[in-house]
């Protein structure tokens, strides 16, 4: 079973602050793994493919957990810490949120590939969240994201880790302070 206790996790629903605490933490030194969602959704809208959360919504899944899964595999001789912006657990999350099936693929990745056990969960932040071409979910919606993926993390035994409301730059030390 992949293992790596070096990857930190770090997801919240969008608009949270995630990328940028992910950048901060780049900025320190650190490696990061940057989130496959918006890359995606970049080359779908980019190339008119359909694999798009508003469109074909199992193919985007299916490419979610692709590229996570690559992404995993691609670092795994890291041995200090890497911080991931999401993980293949947050496409299980997504499938909840959206009351999609749940492909068996997934619910097997989801348990094959073990991050750190802390995992670092960016709560709804109302005064900072936007929306833009590639993030159209409303409010409501961005919330209960939060919820929903940091109760997915819980049922796979994940210790969930709820970041503060602060800076950029404090957040990161803060994450850094609580591996």
């Amino acid at each position: 079973m992949p293992e790596n206790k070096n990857y930190y996790l770090l997801t919240g629903g969008p608009g949270s602050g995630k990328s940028t605490v992910l950048n901060t933490l780049e900025d320190m030194g650190y490696h990061t793994v940057q989130k496959v969602a918006r890359t995606i959704i970049r080359n779908q809208i980019k190339t008119n493919g359909d694999a798009l959360p508003w469109k074909n919504i199992s193919r985007y899944t299916y490419l979610m957990l692709s590229r996570s899964i690559t992404d995993f595999e691609e670092f795994i001789h890291i041995n200090t810490p890497c911080f991931f912006d999401r993980g293949i657990i947050d496409t299980l999350g997504f499938c909840h949120l959206i009351n999609l099936p749940v492909p068996r693929k997934l619910t097997e990745a989801a348990r094959k590939y073990r991050y750190n056990s802390k995992v670092f969960v960016f709560p709804f932040w109302k005064e900072i969240y936007t929306n833009d071409s590639e993030r159209v979910q409303n409010t409501a919606e961005a919330e209960q994201t939060f919820f929903t993926l940091k109760e997915t993390y819980e049922n796979l035994g994940y210790q969930t880790i709820v970041v503060p409301f602060l800076s950029p730059r404090e957040r990161a030390e803060w994450i850094i302070k609580n591996i």
